[in-house]
């Protein structure tokens, strides 16, 4: 697979349907926000479609039905993870934003979120919730999950641009392009 682009080359008039991918704790959420508020494309977090406010799961096809419906949309931009269903979002996209920040910024990321935010669904499609299973996960990201993540990217999203954004001054800096280029 070819480096992922900083996003110096995209063509930001043909982002219309984005998909961002990356650790907890990496900024995706708020890129979405960043994106939806800048395209003027509807934002979704898959926290708040595959979790109620009990943190009860969706059936995996119910889950799989409610992304298809997603992605048909003519615009959209979508926050997470979820590797079990990510080819429904690589086919569809036409830009991927992969959040590639440092396994110490993701902690730092998803601690200072539980202290501003506290815990809990906060109305804002984005669940808040520390355990050792969460820690564990932002903590082995990068070895095990990082490189299943790009071979999907690699497979599945042949037809998108990807951006890599490896810290949060580069996010700020591709955020500030996308919306000069957009204005």
């Amino acid at each position: 697979m070819d480096p992922p682009d900083t996003g110096t080359s995209l063509r930001w008039s043909t982002m219309k349907k984005v998909a961002i991918v990356g650790c907890g704790g990496s900024g995706k959420s708020h890129v979405a926000r960043e994106l939806g508020r800048i395209l003027d494309a509807p934002v979704t977090h898959l926290d708040a479609a595959f979790y109620d406010d009990e943190w009860n799961a969706l059936p995996m096809d119910k889950f799989t039905d409610v992304q298809r419906e997603l992605v048909a949309q003519p615009r959209w931009v979508i926050d997470g993870n979820y590797n079990s269903t990510l080819q429904v979002r690589l086919e569809a996209c036409d830009t991927v934003v992969l959040m590639d920040v440092s396994t110490v910024a993701a902690l730092y990321g998803i601690f200072s979120r539980q202290i501003r935010h506290g815990a809990g669904h906060k109305g804002n499609g984005v669940h808040n919730r520390i355990h050792w299973g969460v820690i564990k996960y932002v903590a082995t990201y990068r070895r095990k999950m990082r490189p299943r993540v790009m071979a999907k990217i690699e497979e599945f999203g042949s037809g998108a641009d990807v951006v890599l954004l490896a810290n949060r001054r580069q996010t700020r800096r591709w955020l500030r392009k996308v919306a000069a280029e957009e204005s």
